[in-house]
C-alpha cells in the first residue's frame, strides 16, 4: 500500500466519522456535503441526523453505523492493501472533484501517482468483438504512451483490453463494489496487477458490497468523472456504455466514439453518439489533440465540501416552509433556483428543507442540482 502524499489530512476520527455518515442510508454525496457545511462537522452532523430525518417526515429512523462497524471497515480495508481518502486531501482523484457531488471518501488501492496523469476513459461492449478489444487495447497502449492514464470500469471485454493495454503506463479501475470483490471474478488478477504495477483501483462502496445491477450505473459516473474525455468502442442501444457517454457529457467532458458496422449491433450505439455530434476516433491522435489543451488550463475544484447557503442567515425552517417545498415538487426534476423564486423562502431554509427530505429518502437529486420528489407508488 502506497504511503499518503503530504499535504491536508483527515485525522483518524475525522475519517471513522465521515464513513458512518456517508455509510448511513440517505446520506448521499450532496447531503453529506450539507450535512458538514450545516453543523461544521461529520461527528456533529451524526447526532442531528434523527432529528433531521423525523423533521422531513420519515416514517423510520434509518440506523447509523456504528464506530465499531465503521472501524471494522477501515480494518478491512487495511488488510486489503486498501485506504480511505477524503475529498479534501492530497491523494484524492483531481477530476472527480469537478463533478457534481463527488464522493467524500472513495476506497483505493494502489499507487495515487496515477490521478496525476491526465486521463482518458475508454469503454464499452462486455461481449466485444475481436476488432474492438484490438482496438480497445491500441488505443489505450498509444494514449499510456503519450502520457494519460486510462480510466475504465473493469468489466469484460472492452473495459479488460483498455486496462491491459494501458498495465504498464498507468491505469485507473472503477468498481461498482467493495474493492475486495471484484467483479467480474475473473478480473481479481487483472485488478492487483492494476494496483501493484502503478495504477489504481478505486470504488465509493463498503467492503463486502456485492455489486448489484443499480450500481452500475454508480460506478459509470466516476468512470466519466475521472478522465477528461470518454471513448466508446461498441456499445449496443441501451447500453452501459451510453449510460457513461450521457453522464460525460453532461459533466462537460469529451465524447468520442469508434465507428463501426452498421450490420452489427454491438456498434449501434456507438454509431449514434457519433450520429449527435460525438468526435470520431481512429487512432490516439484523435483523443490526444483534443484533450491536451483541455488538460494544460482546466484546474480542479477547491479541496473540500462546497461553501453551503449560510444557514444562520435565516431562521430553522417550520411546517408552513416544508409545505411549501413541497407542494412544488414533482416526479419531474427542478431546480433548486426554481423552488427558492417559486416559493419565495430564503436559500438556508429551501436548502436544510431539501437536506431533511433527502435525508428521509423522499427526494432524489439528479444532475445540474435538481431535485425531484420520490414516490412510493402505495
Amino acid at each position: 500500500m502506497s504511503k499518503p502524499a503530504a499535504g491536508p489530512r483527515l485525522s483518524d476520527r475525522q475519517r471513522l466519522s465521515w464513513l458512518r455518515l456517508i455509510r448511513t442510508q440517505n446520506v448521499g454525496p450532496a447531503s453529506f456535503r450539507e450535512l458538514i457545511n450545516r453543523f461544521g462537522s461529520a461527528e456533529a452532523a451524526l447526532e442531528m441526523l434523527p432529528e433531521l430525518m423525523i423533521s422531513g417526515g420519515a416514517k423510520r429512523i434509518v440506523r447509523i453505523p456504528s464506530v465499531e462497524e465503521a472501524e471494522a471497515e477501515l480494518e478491512a480495508a487495511g488488510a486489503n492493501g486498501a485506504r480511505f481518502v477524503g475529498i479534501g486531501e492530497a491523494d484524492y482523484p483531481p477530476m472527480l472533484k469537478n463533478m457534481d457531488n463527488p464522493p467524500p471518501l472513495i476506497a483505493m488501492k494502489g499507487e495515487a501517482v496515477v490521478f496525476r496523469l491526465p486521463a482518458v476513459a475508454i469503454v464499452g461492449a462486455r461481449n466485444a468483438s475481436l476488432a474492438g478489444i484490438k482496438m480497445a487495447r491500441m488505443l489505450a497502449t498509444d494514449l499510456g504512451r503519450d502520457g494519460y492514464a486510462v480510466v475504465s470500469g473493469l468489466a469484460r471485454g472492452i473495459d479488460t483490453a483498455a486496462h491491459q493495454g494501458s498495465l504498464a503506463t498507468g491505469t485507473i479501475g472503477v468498481l461498482a463494489g467493495g474493492l475486495d470483490v471484484p467483479y467480474p471474478p475473473e478480473n481479481a488478477g487483472l485488478t492487483n496487477d492494476i494496483a501493484e504495477r502503478g495504477g489504481a483501483v478505486i470504488s465509493e462502496m463498503p467492503f463486502g458490497w456485492q455489486p448489484r445491477a443499480q450500481d452500475f450505473p454508480r460506478r459509470n459516473r466516476l468512470v466519466a468523472g475521472a478522465a477528461f474525455g470518454l471513448v466508446v468502442i461498441e456499445a449496443a442501444q441501451r447500453s452501459g456504455s451510453l449510460i457513461s457517454a450521457r453522464l460525460a457529457g453532461e459533466m462537460g467532458r469529451l465524447v468520442f466514439a469508434v465507428p463501426g458496422s452498421p450490420l452489427d449491433p454491438r456498434c449501434a450505439g456507438s454509431n449514434g453518439l457519433l450520429k449527435d455530434g460525438a468526435t470520431l476516433v481512429t487512432e490516439a491522435a484523435d483523443v490526444s489533440g483534443a484533450i491536451a489543451p483541455l488538460a494544460g488550463i482546466r484546474a480542479p475544484r477547491a479541496t473540500g465540501p462546497e461553501k453551503a447557503p449560510d444557514f444562520s442567515a435565516a431562521p430553522p425552517p417550520g411546517e408552513d416552509e416544508r409545505s411549501g417545498v413541497l407542494e412544488v415538487l414533482g416526479p419531474t426534476p427542478v431546480g433548486v433556483d426554481e423552488i427558492i423564486r417559486h416559493t419565495g423562502l430564503n436559500a438556508a431554509q429551501v436548502s436544510m428543507v431539501l437536506l431533511e427530505l433527502d435525508l428521509a429518502g423522499r427526494i432524489e437529486r439528479h444532475a445540474g442540482g435538481n431535485v425531484s420528489l420520490v414516490f412510493s407508488g402505495s
